[in-house]
């Protein structure tokens, strides 16, 4: 022991940087000289991920995890999306407790998709859920990816969003919305997190959800995530992990990114950076709901609605506006999603907060049409209410993921000539930052079926960040929030209104981290 102990620290530094982390996290307990040379090691964020397609769930769960933990790290959350049909949530939650710790926030989820690097080749590939034949009979493409987080100056926890399975659940939206304010202003004082990342329940609706969120919160706080899941999740508190029971049921789960008004004296700051590749392109005039029926059945709600266009007085019925707009779209074959973008003016509010008015551009799934109404999905159309169609564009979207991989380019140059001048000593407003990581999450009608092309979702990360850890699933409806930065190709109108719920679109979202000065 004696001879060990005189080993030079630069020596133990070496030694200890090279652990996988669980056996860093052992070191760390040794004595208070090796936890303050891991902290020297571990002071900046970091992002691990990996990804597994190996056909033994088991073997592909644990392939992901001795990935991400096969460097030092100390997980303050962690998000697993599962693609595959009657999986097991619940095994591969409690497994990931006993491995990444009980009090780390956790969040699995099943997907369309996942994009990422396998966890044993390296190789970055973008992945469908697709079935395929085997022996005649049909089989599930399997595969999980695993992203855990380590963020000082942060903390992060899971907050679920619980509404009761009968009755009344606008009062549950606005205890939700509170609890997400609340844990913020414990933390940083302020009620508005640096960000959000969302999963909301397949058959819940997150139209609600989000107005309120986006009513509450400051336009800094970036919220993304999947409309449309099935998610299970563990809170960094124990005894909050209270799951749904047969009153109640998990509508939605938000990771909570807040920041940590006593962090360490030298910890630097962390930003958050939203865009937006969109998928749709406008088609036909405006027009404006004349008449408005909500109906409820037990496949879902519809809304059954006439019409007349933007500025002239006859109202259309539904089989003659789908006509209109068929007509429009004769050379666009193979894409036969239709949605209307309805622009609402809404009063919104919190508990007894004064309200206010917004608009938001919200989009519903066109159903069809017939001699006296057109039939959209959802609901929440009033009378009075404009809308324009919008049909799936690979055309467009490719576009906008280019303009979306120029803005990056442009942020990694202009991060780059800071980090230079930094590194020359010229540090009077000259901040030196790097990119940690980043998430996207794309509609699952894209992928290389829609641009006939593979890994395009990917391309802003890949063309502009190679080597940084990224992940990316495919879900049924992605949540986006706060696109102040990228949205510079967007219409005047998307512009002036606000859009949290898109529909073939893929939104990104880069974490950066700038060092505190010395």
């Amino acid at each position: 022991m004696t001879s060990f102990a005189s080993i030079n620290e630069d020596l133990i530094l070496n030694i200890l940087k090279r652990l996988p982390a669980l056996s860093f996290a052992s070191a760390a307990c040794v004595s208070k000289s090796w936890n303050q040379i891991c902290n020297q090691i571990l002071y900046k964020p970091k992002f691990a991920s990996a990804f597994s397609l190996n056909p033994d769930e088991k073997v592909a769960l644990e392939e992901v995890v001795n990935k991400v933990l096969s460097e030092p790290i100390r997980p303050h959350f962690a998000i697993a999306n599962v693609i595959g049909s009657g999986v097991d949530l619940s095994e591969r939650l409690n497994f990931l407790a006993t491995k990444l710790g009980f009090q780390t926030p956790i969040i699995v989820s099943c997907t369309s998709g996942i994009m990422g690097r396998d966890a044993v080749t390296d190789e970055h590939r973008e992945v469908m859920l697709e079935e395929y034949w085997v022996d005649g009979e049909s089989n599930p493409c399997n595969g999980i990816i695993l992203t855990v987080g380590f963020l000082p100056g942060l903390k992060v926890d899971a907050i679920p969003l619980f509404q009761p399975r009968k009755g009344c659940r606008a009062t549950m939206v606005d205890n939700f919305v509170m609890d997400i304010k609340d844990y913020a202003t414990s933390i940083s004082g302020c009620a508005s997190p640096v960000g959000i990342i969302m999963f909301g329940d397949e058959d819940a609706d997150q139209k609600p959800v989000m107005e309120k969120l986006d009513h509450a919160m400051s336009s800094d706080t970036i919220i993304i995530g999947d409309e449309r899941a099935q998610f299970l999740y563990r809170n960094g508190v124990e005894s909050r992990n209270d799951y749904e029971s047969s009153e109640y049921f998990s509508a939605a789960v938000a990771l909570v990114f807040a920041r940590d008004r006593d962090k360490p004296c030298g910890t630097g700051e962390i930003q958050f950076h939203a865009a937006l590749s969109s998928g749709v392109s406008a088609v036909g005039p405006r027009y404006k709901a004349v008449s408005v029926k909500k109906i409820v059945s037990g496949t879902g709600h519809t809304t059954w609605l006439t019409a007349r266009r933007e500025g002239e007085h006859e109202i259309q019925d539904g089989q003659r506006i789908l006509d209109d707009i068929n007509n429009e779209l004769v050379n666009q074959v193979g894409h036969p999603d239709l949605y209307i973008g309805v622009t609402e003016q809404r009063r919104c509010f919190i508990g007894s907060q004064k309200s206010r008015v917004m608009t938001f551009l919200v989009f519903h799934g066109v159903m069809g049409g017939d001699q006296e109404y057109l039939f959209a999905d959802g609901v929440g159309i009033r009378t009075g209410d404009y809308f324009q169609f919008y049909h799936p564009d690979p055309s467009a979207a490719l576009s906008s993921c280019s303009n979306v991989s120029k803005n990056f380019r442009n942020l990694n140059l202009d991060w780059s000539s800071r980090n230079c001048l930094h590194a020359r000593g010229v540090y009077d407003n000259v901040c030196n930052k790097e990119l940690v990581g980043g998430f996207v999450f794309s509609c699952c009608g894209r992928g290389e079926s829609f641009f006939e092309r593979c890994n395009v979702d990917s391309s802003p990360f890949l063309d502009n960040f190679p080597g940084f850890p990224m992940a990316g699933i495919f879900c049924r409806g992605e949540i986006g929030r706060g696109f102040s930065v990228f949205n510079a190709d967007e219409g005047q109108e998307e512009r002036t209104s606000h859009c949290c719920l898109h529909v073939y679109s893929a939104v990104y979202l880069l974490v950066s981290y700038t060092p505190a000065h010395p």
